[in-house]
């Protein structure tokens, strides 16, 4: 369930409890009391709701970092890999040259 539709749901159930509470107050005396239950009902949803944006808020901030360390865990490869290719390149023409100067150097 996406937060649009539980915040939905919890409007809706407010209206219906607020839309009781005033309809129970006028056909009886004891209207106190369902304002009371109107107003309780209203401080559920809405801690309710803010329970909800917490889960939401840990979710994300856990995905967040879980891609921050896939991230630098596939930076930290790539450079350890262009490294290893550089200095392979460097060992390479350092072989090369050093052939080359072997074999034209000796016939002089």
């Amino acid at each position: 369930m996406n937060s649009k539709k539980i915040c939905g749901i919890l409007v809706a159930f407010a209206a219906v409890a607020a839309f009781s509470g005033t309809a129970g107050a006028q056909q009886s005396s004891s209207g106190q009391s369902v304002k009371q239950d109107a107003k309780s009902v209203g401080h559920s949803v809405g801690n309710g709701a803010r329970d909800v944006g917490h889960a939401t808020k840990h979710v994300a901030v856990s995905v967040g970092h879980g891609a921050k360390e896939a991230g630098i865990g596939i930076g930290h490869g790539a450079k350890k890999a262009g490294i290893a290719v550089g200095h392979g390149a460097r060992e390479g023409w350092d072989a090369t040259k050093h052939a080359f100067k072997k074999v034209f150097n000796d016939g002089n």
